[in-house]
């Protein structure tokens, strides 16, 4: 059995070098720590609660005995402050998945509660078929600063969002991805965010999409794209082959969601980052 500790709590989280945001977080850290599992493995995860009011934790797209399943007051009682809960399952699906709380969600999700959750396959035969060389996993979110304090994004007057994060940070402070040409990438498309629909975009070529929420996309069926909406919950496993050498821009193609607080720095900002491609 594999065992997981996560800790739910307040804390004052970085989305850039001069922008410091409060946030709700696993382990101290926007996104939480990332799960990664192999199907097929036990799992216990003990979550302890450290924020001001309760929380759940949901495991969004696996099939759980219900008890597990994390929905407050429906199929648990919320886990108070000061409480823990043990979560305790097999995981019987591959593919990208993710968690997040699932008590308060409009907020407590907005404001950082949230983590990728990956499991690998049991037969590697289809990853071998894929045939590629970096994995990377991109989770999106929208925030909402004013004044020192951080408030939930939601489509109301009022309270648009003026940042938008990648793993938790902004451009230019993503994380690049660097690789060589002809290599290829599987990027893992996670609609962490709350309330906005992100057309994703990557400059250099299509990409192929492979799976869809966790499940695999059949030969015959795949297409190429170079822009996919991801909308909240949703994920998208995507292969884009590095065709040229330079620097090649992944990113939202709301221009709006390209900056911070409406400001372009070094020449984007927000859901913005680098795929950096040596000859």
């Amino acid at each position: 059995m594999k065992v997981f500790e996560l800790e739910a709590s307040v804390i004052r989280w970085n989305i850039l070098s001069h922008e410091r945001v409060s946030a709700y977080a696993f382990n101290k850290q926007v996104p939480g720590p990332r799960i990664e599992l192999t199907q097929g493995d036990r799992v216990r995860i003990h979550v302890k609660n450290d924020l001001p009011e309760s929380t759940t934790v949901h495991w969004h797209g696996l099939v759980l005995p219900n008890a597990m399943d994390g929905p407050a007051e429906i199929t648990q009682e919320p886990i108070e402050p000061g409480q823990s809960y043990i979560y305790q399952y097999t995981v019987r699906q591959p593919g990208t998945f993710m968690y997040h709380t699932h008590d308060h969600p409009d907020r407590q999700q907005a404001l950082g509660l949230y983590g990728a959750l990956i499991v690998r396959p049991k037969d590697t035969s289809r990853e071998d078929r894929l045939a590629y060389q970096h994995d990377v996993v991109v989770q999106l979110q929208e925030w909402l600063e004013r004044e020192g304090f951080t408030y939930p994004a939601m489509l109301m007057e009022g309270a648009l969002p003026n940042f938008f994060t990648i793993n938790g940070k902004a451009y230019p402070d993503t994380e690049p991805i660097r690789m060589r040409v002809g290599k290829r990438v599987r990027i893992r498309f996670i609609g962490t965010n709350n309330n906005f629909i992100h057309p994703m975009h990557i400059h250099g070529g299509p990409f192929e999409i492979v799976e869809t929420d966790g499940n695999p996309v059949p030969e015959g069926a795949r297409f190429l794209k170079d822009t996919i909406n991801v909308g909240p919950g949703e994920r998208y496993d995507v292969i884009w082959t590095a065709r040229r050498h330079g620097r090649w821009l992944l990113h939202c193609h709301i221009p709006h969601h390209t900056t911070n607080e409406n400001v372009e720095e070094e020449g984007a900002g927000g859901l913005t980052a680098l795929i950096e491609v040596a000859p």
